[in-house]
């Protein structure tokens, strides 16, 4: 089942990454940002792929493969 508190922890996480992007572009450490966002697209992944791991589990239970 779809849990809303990983919704949310997405978003968070997002909301995270934006904020330090501007921060970081305003003080002129361009290179700095790019790595920031780079860690943020990977632990949004990390939490997706998760995700799908345990709807491919459900899948297979539900079927019994």
């Amino acid at each position: 089942m779809l849990d809303i508190s990983l919704l949310f922890k997405i978003g968070g996480v997002g909301i995270l990454i934006v904020i330090l992007d501007k921060v970081l572009k305003s003080s002129g450490k361009d290179d700095i940002a790019v790595i920031t966002n780079m860690a943020g697209i990977v632990i949004i992944l990390i939490m997706v792929v998760t995700m799908i791991g345990d709807l491919f589990q459900t899948v297979k239970t539900m079927f019994m493969l």
